[in-house]
């Protein structure tokens, strides 16, 4: 493997840095989420992943949160993030500001999901939200259901040798979307050959059942230039657990929710960190997103809700628990379940700007978990090393 050299990558609709972070690697998850014959194993809960070969030279979203989490969290340090709209920033490019990096290996990006999800109003291509997230404007071609296009624009732009495109499993069920998506994609330049598929987060260690749509995309250039044979193979990760022991396969049973919480101080214990004091007081009910974590199996999928639609750790005897206070997940409590590291904090006061609990609950539920998005990278720098 050539070790030094460094694919540039690109990040669209960058969020809290999930994807970016996954990319990059270089970060901190518990060692029962990583299969033992993969990394040297540290001493004590966490390992630190190894540092990838891809660099982050741009990263963008529109949402003032995002901005504030990427500058106190010291992800912007070389100034590559835009708090800018993604049709903001093709526009301007097209009026001839030099905009976007030059020599782009990959772009990867979550394009909006509010209205392919199942938990919203499915709104599809009809959006009735802009390119800004406020209400609906004249040009249909900037609403927030149509974002992707812009995504689309971009890899037009930037010609990457691959791109990695995520959303809500909802999105295969909306057939002629998923499909003239697809089709876009496969349209870009001179061509991309476009593989989809759905990944099941607990395969890859992640201890929720979350399931997200993925397309990875190839250049034909690139294709056609080395003469590849390309399959999924090539470019999506093997699972590495599953819901049995799988010794045949060499696969661990899924990793189990209670790893999340070891080490962690209950709300009114802890001193330091605002992330793990905060939770939703939002009280129990019945219904969506109110059900209680299996601590010795899966949590549910963290979504980005933030009034209150945030699943219940314990329950009280009167709701059919333990002799325990009913209590929401803390912010923590969801950034650990997504596998982001400690050292990122989603609540805070600071002279550059605070967050809210809220603000932090949305921007970890939105994300990629960063293990997952390692997993693609590895399996994704693997095939390029191939040829470069």
């Amino acid at each position: 493997m050539k070790s030094d050299r460094k694919f540039r990558h690109l990040s669209l609709f960058s969020g809290c840095g999930g994807m970016d972070l996954g990319f990059r690697g270089d970060f901190k998850v518990n060692k029962n989420f990583i299969k033992t014959n993969q990394n040297k194993i540290n001493s004590g809960t966490f390992i630190k992943l190894d540092r990838t070969n891809f660099e982050c030279v741009f990263a963008n979203d529109v949402k003032n949160s995002s901005k504030i989490f990427w500058e106190h969290n010291h992800l912007n340090e070389n100034d590559i993030f835009m708090h800018a709209s993604i049709v903001d920033l093709v526009k301007k490019h097209e009026s001839g500001e030099d905009i976007f990096p030059k020599n782009i290996d990959i772009v990867t990006g979550g394009f909006p999901c509010q209205d392919f999800s199942i938990s919203g109003l499915r709104k599809g291509f009809n959006s009735h939200k802009s390119h800004r997230n406020d209400y609906v404007i004249d040009n249909k071609q900037e609403t927030r259901g149509l974002l992707y296009i812009w995504m689309k624009k971009v890899i037009e732009i930037v010609q990457p040798k691959i791109f990695v495109a995520e959303n809500v499993k909802g999105l295969k069920n909306l057939k002629n979307i998923y499909k003239t998506i697809k089709k876009d994609f496969s349209n870009i330049n001179k061509g991309y050959k476009v593989f989809s598929k759905e990944l099941f987060a607990p395969d890859f260690g992640i201890p929720q059942s979350r399931r997200r749509i993925f397309f990875i995309g190839v250049s034909q250039e690139f294709i056609d230039k080395y003469n590849i044979n390309l399959s999924d193979k090539d470019l999506f990760p093997e699972s590495e657990f599953s819901k049995e022991k799988d010794l045949f396969n060499q696969k661990n049973l899924y990793p189990e929710a209670k790893n999340c919480f070891i080490n962690l101080n209950e709300p009114e214990d802890e001193t330091s960190d605002l992330s793990q004091q905060k939770f939703s007081k939002a009280k129990y009910s019945k219904g969506q997103g109110q059900s209680v974590v299996n601590l010795n199996g899966l949590a549910p999928t963290i979504r980005s809700e933030h009034h209150g639609n945030i699943e219940f750790r314990y329950l009280s005897r009167k709701n059919g628990g333990n002799d325990l206070k009913d209590r929401r997940l803390t912010v923590r409590e969801c950034a650990r379940i997504q596998t982001f590291p400690d050292e990122m904090e989603f609540v805070f006061n600071s002279q550059n700007g605070s967050l809210s609990a809220s603000s932090g609950y949305k921007l970890v539920g939105d994300a990629v978990p960063p293990l997952l998005s390692y997993k693609i990278a590895k399996k994704i720098e693997e095939f390029l090393f191939k040829y470069l």
